[in-house]
């Protein structure tokens, strides 16, 4: 009897465990998450966008287990006005990008690609070109390092006419420290744009140097310092220098942030 007893007590518990494994819906294929950072000031690529002001930024990502995934992102930018090429609007960017990405058979390895489009609605002043701009890219990983490229397929690429072709190269390298919440980052950019005339005015190499520290409840904060090199000062230097901004737009600059994700 006191076998009987037993074995059908731990029968009830196998049967209640599986009843309630049974009952637990299935994790979904679908992820959606958003991000919001204030930063002292808004770096693309090793250039100012905001002349040195602060940047508020966020989007909104949507992410499906097969590797697909859309998003938007968005900040505020000065760089259009401050250059004179927009007499109203050019003060948002806005992202909107789709692609597709996962790892590499049961290694460490993984890929990404898709295209962006970059958005900058407002009123060219006549005789410039819009900012608007497609590209496709490609990249892949290890770990904490990743190689990226980036290439416009739009006839205009940030305001330079004719310059389909262009591209821009990356190396990234994120690494967290063991033990700690802090990573160190690095990277070295490569913008090279098409055309004689374009490749002269426009063309230069960028990197950047920081660290970021994460705090509770998927807040980050950080700071870096970036800087260019190969720079032509008409394309992208001060009134006083031959360009057209208020300020030099490539020159070395430290900024911090606070960014959070949702």
């Amino acid at each position: 009897m006191f076998k009987k007893s037993v074995i059908a007590g731990l029968t009830a518990v196998a049967l209640g465990s599986g009843l309630a494994q049974a009952q637990q819906p299935p994790a979904s294929p679908h992820t959606y998450t958003g991000n919001a950072g204030l930063f002292s000031q808004y770096i693309f690529r090793g250039l100012k966008q905001t002349n040195g002001e602060p940047a508020l930024q966020g989007g909104l990502d949507y992410a499906h287990a097969s590797g697909f995934y859309a998003g938007t992102w968005g900040s505020n930018i000065s760089w259009l006005q401050d250059g004179g090429s927009y007499r109203a609007g050019g003060s948002l960017e806005l992202d909107i990008y789709g692609g597709y990405k996962g790892s590499i058979g049961k290694t460490d390895f993984g890929y990404d690609a898709g295209l962006l489009y970059y958005w900058y609605p407002g009123d060219v002043v006549p005789g410039f070109t819009k900012a608007d701009t497609l590209e496709v890219y490609g990249a892949l990983s290890w770990k904490w390092l990743s190689a990226k490229l980036s290439y416009a397929l739009s006839d205009d690429v940030f305001g330079v006419p004719n310059a389909d072709g262009t591209y821009y190269f990356d190396i990234t390298a994120s690494y967290p420290i063991a033990n700690t919440k802090l990573t160190v980052i690095g990277h070295y950019g490569i913008q090279k744009f098409d055309g004689q005339n374009n490749d002269t005015l426009y063309s230069y190499n960028d990197w950047k140097l920081g660290v970021s520290y994460s705090l509770p409840k998927d807040v980050t904060i950080g700071a870096f310092y970036t800087d260019t090199s190969s720079i032509n000062n008409l394309g992208y230097g001060s009134m006083g220098e031959g360009g057209v901004y208020p300020k030099n737009i490539a020159k070395g600059t430290a900024t911090v942030f606070i960014q959070k994700i949702f």
